[in-house]
């Protein structure tokens, strides 16, 4: 009998013991449980720590409660101003209502992203280009509520969206390269030409101010002298004061002699009066230092001379030549015989035409 209880007192620690292993659960503390009974939703979220449910009839659902990052697959979408851009972001999200994130929702992570991605596209579609190069936290505010809305029903509550990177085409990056150096350069012209305004200004009240003293060029003529020296350098540039040399060129000149002084003075003192010049008589067209005699005494003519050398012969009583061919060329005679020119020079007389 009394082995009998002791077995049966066995039997019963062994199955309190199998029930006890089985029914125990442990929640850690970043976690809350859910207990569905026979499919039904338990109203006690089970807290942090040990507890127990009924095996076989409870299921215990473990739904983290941290802090989610999800990163938003990149999405190519228009811009309002008709822009091609591919913007990815990252969003922080955490179940706030562990009951609903497990009944009200299939899979809270899948819709999240699903609605991330969806408001990202939609964001995208009503901003211009310029907001989401440079005012991107007015765009993450306003992709925050678009998320935030549906994902209260899912127990969830969206911490944070930020737009990461916005990726233009090569065309546009080239056009925004282009028109930011054309503003730089812009600002640039502009300083320049302040700049030269200002210097002017100074220049003019420091001239003004060294007209009253002309030391003071002097002094700032040996400034720029010791300043130009001041280096170990092979030439030495000197600065010299353009009135200065206006001085020294009226010191050569000297003074105007009067034009009375230069005249000569008869015995009274008085100068004597000036003699009208007298007319230089023309020089005789016949002056052998002007004219040649034998060139006046030629007669000219305009008929064409022959290509051969003329002779006694061959001109006129009158010294005229004689008529030439209506085409220029003197006329042929065969019957005249060549004669060649006794003189040394070997020079043929004749007809010009005749062959050696």
């Amino acid at each position: 009998m009394v082995q009998a209880l002791v077995v049966a007192l066995v039997a019963v620690l062994a199955g309190g013991l199998v029930y006890a292993m089985a029914a125990a659960r442990v929640v850690k503390q970043y976690e809350r449980g859910v207990v569905l009974r026979l499919g039904r939703l338990h109203d006690e979220v089970r807290p942090p720590g040990f507890t127990m449910i009924v095996p076989g009839v409870d299921r215990l659902r473990k739904v983290n409660m941290q802090i989610v990052t999800m990163p938003v697959p990149a999405q190519d979408g228009i811009t309002r101003d008709n822009v091609t851009v591919r913007v990815d972001a990252v969003i922080y999200f955490k179940v706030v209502d562990p009951a609903s994130a497990v009944i009200q929702v299939e899979d809270y992570r899948f819709a999240v992203s699903q609605m991330a991605q969806t408001s990202l596209r939609s964001i995208i579609g009503k901003s211009d280009l310029d907001d989401l190069l440079s005012d991107r936290e007015k765009l993450n505010q306003g992709l925050e509520l678009m998320i935030d809305s549906p994902a209260v029903g899912w127990g969830v509550q969206i911490d944070r969206v930020e737009i990461k990177d916005v990726s233009l085409p090569e065309t546009m990056k080239r056009s925004m390269a282009r028109q930011a150096e054309a503003d730089r350069e812009r600002r640039a012209r502009v300083i320049n030409a302040d700049a030269e305004l200002q210097a002017s200004k100074k220049l003019a009240q420091a001239a003004q101010q060294m007209s009253t003293q002309p030391a003071a060029l002097q002094l700032r003529l040996l400034q720029t002298v010791v300043a130009v020296a001041a280096e170990k350098n092979s030439t030495l540039v000197l600065p010299f004061p353009v009135e200065l040399l206006r001085f020294l060129e009226r010191a050569q000149q000297g003074p105007q002699p009067s034009v009375a002084a230069g005249r000569p003075q008869d015995g009274s003192g008085q100068p004597a009066p000036e003699r009208p010049a007298e007319p230089a008589e023309p020089a005789s067209p016949m002056d052998p230092d002007v004219v040649d005699p034998a060139v006046t005494a030629q007669t000219f003519t305009d008929q064409p001379l022959p290509d051969a050398p003329l002779t006694d012969g061959d001109t006129g009583p009158d010294g005229s030549l004689p008529e030439a061919a209506p085409d220029g060329v003197p006329e042929f005679d065969p019957e005249t015989v060549p004669e060649f020119d006794p003189e040394p020079s070997g020079r043929r007389r004749g007809n010009p035409f005749s062959h050696h």
